[in-house]
């Protein structure tokens, strides 16, 4: 059995960076829920997310989605943010809200629009350089409703274009990172529907484009932990969006729905050398009905203990039983390692942070929640299209 000391030490690295539009209000298709304190400005969401890093001591950095978290001084918002103990991780460009993009974005039939879609693309690595940030996270609402809408590859030569205009604008120290969502809004055909498509752009870009894993975007018993495997293999996973699904693409709490399944990928995250800086841990998430900030503190948590039981697999004792065959045994290393109850080595990692062990009770009794409800009255909630 792996050395829990060993454990500790890997669990203590571990970063999750937490997004800015978690922390505003979100809906349904068909309702938006406000809630008391939610954030009003950019600044605010940060604020929040600098909670979420005082209490678990794993969530660094947060993102930044354009234009809802657009100021005039993204440089003194990176200062505002280092103030509170955090960095601005990845920008989450926008192609899917404008009015103009109902065909599409970078992949719309008139160029014009194109060069809007591929202008916003490049501006928001403008913004990577005036934060510091190292990730620009590409998602595409781009596709078809109706055969014979569009041509399918002509739509693909489109993307490759304009994905090349925005990699040779990136600096040396920053990449692109494309994510894939095999339907919806889009239902006959999604221009990036599949970890496959990514990685075809991905590859023919070069090394500062790589492939993100959304969790939610999976079709029914899709094997996720392969597609981990493969692209870690193939050095092509930048990062994973974790969020859990029942459905569709539901963003729910990470391990919600499925912690059997978040255990399983990181194992291969561990197995396959992803557990660098090089593979950010980033959450894509909904809190409709349960209060932001614990939801999000639990989804950190719920990612430090899955990783936690994937680092206590006997990976040479599973290595004996594959060699050997041995199918039963085989499981059975994986099973004992997840079935261990893991909250009490993370308790003891917290407590040698100095962190309180229990991060969503320090959380209540910060009196946070009380706080900003009392003071955050008046102005315009963030939320979807803010």
């Amino acid at each position: 059995m792996t050395e829990f000391a060993a454990v500790k030490a890997a669990l203590k690295t571990q970063a999750v960076e937490t997004p800015s539009w978690a922390y505003g209000n979100s809906g349904t298709r068909f309702k938006v829920f406000a809630q008391p304190g939610v954030p009003r400005t950019p600044e605010e969401k940060i604020d929040d997310a600098a909670k979420v890093h005082e209490f678990t001591g794993a969530a660094p950095t947060v993102a930044l989605h354009i234009p809802w978290d657009r100021v005039d001084d993204f440089a003194a918002l990176a200062k505002h943010a280092e103030e509170r103990g955090l960095k601005l991780g990845a920008i989450n460009s926008n192609t899917f809200q404008d009015d103009d993009y109902r065909l599409g974005s970078v992949c719309h039939p008139d160029a014009a629009v194109r060069r809007k879609a591929v202008g916003h693309l490049l501006e928001c690595v403008d913004i990577m350089d005036a934060t510091g940030s190292r990730d620009l996270k590409l998602w595409f609402a781009d596709g078809t409703n109706y055969p014979g809408q569009d041509d399918l590859r002509e739509r693909q030569d489109r993307l490759a274009e304009a994905l090349a205009q925005v990699h040779d604008r990136l600096g040396h120290d920053q990449r692109m990172l494309l994510e894939y969502k095999f339907f919806e809004p889009a239902f006959y055909a999604t221009d990036v529907p599949d970890w496959g498509t990514a990685y075809a752009h991905c590859l023919k870009l070069g090394p500062k484009a790589q492939v993100v894993v959304d969790t939610g975007h999976h079709a029914p018993g899709t094997n996720i932990e392969f597609i981990v495997a493969t692209l870690l293999r193939e050095g092509k996973l930048g990062a994973f969006d974790f969020n859990s699904r029942f459905y569709a693409d539901d963003d729910l709490m990470v391990g919600a729905a499925d912690p059997f399944q978040l255990f399983r990928i990181m194992y291969e995250v561990i197995r396959g050398g992803g557990f660098t800086s090089d593979v950010a841990f980033m959450l894509d998430q909904c809190h409709n009905i349960e209060a932001k900030i614990p939801a999000i503190i639990r989804s950190v948590m719920n990612v430090q203990e899955a990783t936690a039981k994937a680092l206590l697999v006997d990976r040479d004792a599973l290595a004996a039983a594959q060699r050997s065959g041995d199918v039963l045994a085989a499981n059975a290393v994986v099973m004992d390692a997840y079935n261990t109850d893991v909250r009490p080595l993370l308790a003891e990692v917290r407590t040698e942070l100095g962190l309180d062990p229990d991060p969503v009770a320090a959380y209540h009794r910060s009196g946070w929640a009380e706080r900003i409800a009392a003071e955050r009255v008046g102005g315009q909630q963030a939320g979807w299209g803010a």
